[in-house]
């Protein structure tokens, strides 16, 4: 007997960014960047008064072609620099009718149908909650929502138009009643990590913890809003 056919709900849909795709726009903008750089120096020369005359003047002591030759090629350097970081940095996903799997940062993680209540977008971030509330995961996401969405209902995956529990979220200040012991802690010191981007990760192991407490966090700019998971 041959084997039974997989039926195309069951077998899992691969969504990713295209890194060459990502590479070559950061290469570009990094080219452009540097073919403007002349440019740019020898218009502040030409003011009355203008911030980092100095090294203004000595760029623009190369002779040309030389000049925008090296400007372009160390702006492409930096742009494929940049594009590799965000290559790095980008998620994919792959979706099937049992598993949902993210990957980013060369870290995967794996849920369950059954461990997903819902997922949602939440700015550039897509979110997915546990029945329980708790967030299980959340990341920056680049994929084109349309598809994502398209393909997370195809496989029988729960989509909301926004955090279906937006309403309890309290905007965080020091002492605020009602955390858990340590929660208020930990707010503090992912509050001190965000104004840092050296501290990113900081602050996303600050979020790991909070949840550990029962505690869920969302971003608004520079404030953060929290409220408790609700128990299963």
């Amino acid at each position: 007997m041959g084997k039974r056919p997989v039926p195309p709900r069951d077998k899992p849909t691969e969504l990713a960014e295209s890194a060459w795709a990502i590479v070559l726009f950061c290469v570009a903008c990094g080219a452009v960047a540097g073919a403007l750089l002349p440019l740019l120096a020898r218009g502040l020369l030409m003011l009355p008064w203008a911030p980092l005359e100095g090294p203004a003047e000595l760029l623009t002591s190369i002779p040309e072609p030389a000049l925008t030759l090296g400007t372009v090629a160390v702006g492409a350097l930096g742009g494929l620099l940049l594009g590799l970081t965000a290559v790095h940095e980008s998620l994919s996903v792959s979706i099937s009718a049992t598993h949902l799997t993210l990957t980013i940062r060369e870290a995967t993680r794996e849920f369950t149908r059954e461990e997903i209540a819902v997922l949602f977008r939440d700015g550039k971030h897509l979110v997915v909650l546990a029945p329980d509330s708790r967030e299980l995961a959340r990341e920056h996401c680049g994929l084109p929502w349309s598809r994502l969405t398209g393909t997370l209902a195809a496989h029988g995956y729960p989509w909301a138009e926004e955090d279906p529990y937006r309403a309890e979220f309290r905007r965080w200040v020091p002492g605020t009643p009602g955390l858990p012991e340590g929660a208020d802690a930990l707010l503090r010191a992912r509050a001190q990590a965000r104004k840092s981007e050296d501290d990113a990760e900081d602050a996303r192991e600050l979020r790991g913890e909070l949840l550990r407490l029962g505690v869920v966090v969302r971003d608004e700019e520079k404030r953060q809003y929290w409220r408790l998971a609700r128990r299963s």
